[in-house]
């Protein structure tokens, strides 16, 4: 059971923070592994969605995945290795992420991936770099059975020692939110709406045991086509329901249209949902007006808050992207950092040297594990299956047509 407690900002959240230097040129390398020594070139994968709806998200996650290559390069942080970051598009879908993996596993350069964005997608890679050896780790992936397999509630067992997430998942994350609307907002009867991917699925089950266990009810479940813009028969049924709020399981590209409907169909309750919803997008797709009363949780307290960002966050602003490092940017940002840390790890204990790359996979997937520094988001670790430790959530809402981030700030024990 994970008991809750309020944070506030007078209170110091995590000491110590990861320091940053200016930003570096990334020199791209030839792509080739080295043998060791002075010019050794080492590629990190990256995986995300880089085009259609969740671009903007995307590539505000291999922004921060370079500045973290960049500056590793910049820091020198493992002697005689340059990094290069590799990204691929995936879409968010997973059939392109699985070859995505196999194509990054039969490169011979590449030591780990950082990503995916999309539950779904991660669940379709990590058997193949599993296979390899290879570390994967998120800083956007919440769903809980990629860690801990589908019977996590009662009887939670690691699915792959390679796979690793500097994020929360949604089974500490979706009770926030639930305690967060039937005792803040006081809504006792709520419609449920997924997209019927893995993501969207799971935290609605996770937001739906927390509420009821709360003595809320969850009056209707509907589903949506996320292909689809019209969602008329869900907000019909979910209207008709007397659910006095709504709590969606999806992301921010289909959030923004069936909050804009629910609206226009006189539906006047708040609508709640995970951190796939917290993006400017959402206004914008929603209209502000009808926007607000969006409530959406991210794990940590606002990056904006945390002295330990304070760097990253310049060095974002200075290094000239023109896209946001959004709400999983730090945590990208970090993941790529535990990464290179653990194949530092790895090459100390190859004597100093990386050798041939596929053969020091295993060890940097054993370094992983012991990973552990301030970082951007506060305390970077990992536990017995591979989840981070640092377990803050916050709740942010839109008001007056933008996001008010920090409403609430709970950590999980």
């Amino acid at each position: 059971m994970h008991h809750t407690r309020l944070l506030t900002f007078g209170v110091p959240l995590l000491a110590g923070a990861l320091a940053l230097t200016a930003c570096g040129s990334r020199d791209e390398g030839d792509g080739k592994a080295g043998t060791g020594g002075a010019g050794t070139t080492v590629t990190i994968g990256f995986d995300a969605p880089l085009s259609k709806d969740l671009a903007a998200v995307g590539l505000g996650m291999k922004n921060s995945a370079e500045l973290a290559v960049k500056q590793a390069n910049a820091d020198k942080l493992v002697p005689g290795v340059t990094f290069r970051l590799a990204a691929k598009d995936d879409q968010a879908t997973p059939n392109i992420g699985q070859q995505n993996a196999a194509a990054f596993v039969a490169d011979p350069a590449v030591i780990g991936v950082v990503g995916a964005y999309n539950s779904s997608v991660s669940a379709a890679m990590r058997s193949t770099f599993h296979d390899a050896r290879m570390v994967q780790v998120s800083g956007a992936n919440t769903a809980a059975t990629l860690t801990q397999g589908a019977d996590y509630k009662a009887a939670p067992e690691r699915q792959y020692d390679n796979y690793f997430r500097t994020i929360s998942t949604d089974a500490v994350a979706a009770p926030v939110m639930a305690r967060y609307f039937y005792e803040d907002l006081k809504v006792k009867k709520i419609a449920t709406v997924d997209d019927k991917k893995t993501y969207g699925t799971g935290i609605v089950e996770n937001f739906k045991d927390a509420y009821e266990k709360l003595g809320g009810k969850v009056v209707i479940h509907q589903s949506i086509n996320p292909d689809e813009s019209d969602y008329a028969a869900v907000v019909n049924s979910v209207r008709s329901s007397g659910a006095q709020g709504v709590f969606y399981g999806g992301e921010y590209p289909q959030a923004g249209p069936l909050k804009k409907q629910l609206v226009a169909a006189g539906f006047e309750g708040p609508m709640g949902g995970g951190d796939a919803l917290k993006d400017d997008a959402l206004v914008s797709l929603a209209g502000a007006e009808a926007a607000d009363g969006v409530c959406a949780h991210s794990d940590g307290a606002p990056i904006d808050s945390l002295d330990s960002a304070k760097s990253f966050v310049s060095a974002y602003k200075a290094a000239g992207y023109s896209e946001p490092y959004g709400v999983f940017g730090a945590y990208v940002y970090d993941a790529t950092t535990a990464l290179i840390k653990a194949v530092a790890g790895a090459v100390e204990k190859n004597g100093g040297k990386t050798g041939d790359i596929t053969q020091l996979r295993p060890k940097a997937v054993e370094a992983m594990q012991d990973v552990a520094f301030e970082g951007a988001t506060g305390k970077v670790g990992f536990d017995e299956y591979g989840d981070s430790v640092n377990q803050v959530i916050s709740v942010n809402c839109v008001k007056d047509g933008a996001w008010k981030n920090g409403v609430k700030i709970v950590t999980v024990d």
